[in-house]
């Protein structure tokens, strides 16, 4: 059984989320400030974090900061688009604006919880084959060899076709592949990458999206 922290203050609000997570089959474990949060964080290992920002004694923001191994999803009345920036570029995998649609949240928990699945040997999108064994690029069906910075960018993109994937992330995910990289010398890699791909297709495939991230352009 997967466990979750629910971190809020709002008690009517907590309640709701542990009946909710209890009845959807998660263990559900209880913090309603943020240090209250970070005492339990250094005794227990948990799957989840649902997290408020507006918490007594610590802010949410610090405690995003301060964990880095387990998946945090912000529930927040906190609407602004620079609120929803800071929290994903800190390190926050998924970001709901209250009031929240019980389906919804499930849906994103459960996008969070799947397990991670081993990388198929050929990756396909549109025009790009991504050969995973030789670090090769078919665009095209052109053949492009790509460094061991560009291939494990662009593989972590195509795992994720749909998804923003924030700077940060994108660094903590090619980190397995490549130590070589920051977040300065990842915006060089990706303007080799895109010329490369530009070079036998008129299609742009890396989208930036501002003050996140990239993605796969659709």
């Amino acid at each position: 059984m997967k466990k979750i922290l629910i971190v809020e203050d709002d008690v009517s609000i907590h309640s709701a989320l542990e009946e909710l997570l209890q009845e959807a089959n998660y263990k559900t474990y209880n913090a309603y400030s943020g240090t209250e949060a970070m005492l339990l964080l250094e005794k227990e290992k948990y799957d989840l974090i649902l997290l408020d920002l507006m918490l007594p004694a610590i802010n949410g923001e610090k405690i995003i900061e301060k964990v880095n191994d387990t998946p945090i999803i912000v529930l927040s009345a906190k609407i602004s688009s620079e609120d929803k920036v800071n929290c994903l570029m800190a390190g926050a995998c998924d970001y709901i604006t209250k009031p929240f649609d019980s389906k919804e949240l499930l849906a994103r928990i459960e996008v969070q919880l799947r397990p991670k699945v081993k990388s198929p040997r050929i990756l396909k999108y549109k025009e790009l084959e991504l050969l995973n064994d030789n670090r090769t690029l078919l665009v095209c069906s052109k053949r492009i060899s790509l460094t061991k910075t560009e291939y494990a960018i662009l593989k972590q993109l195509l795992l994720n076709p749909t998804q923003v994937i924030t700077k940060n992330k994108l660094l903590d995910l090619i980190s397995v592949d490549t130590e070589d990289c920051d977040e300065n010398s990842m915006r060089v890699h990706i303007s080799n990458l895109r010329k490369k791909i530009r070079n036998y297709t008129e299609n742009e495939y890396i989208e930036s999206i501002w003050g996140i991230g990239f993605k796969i352009k659709e």
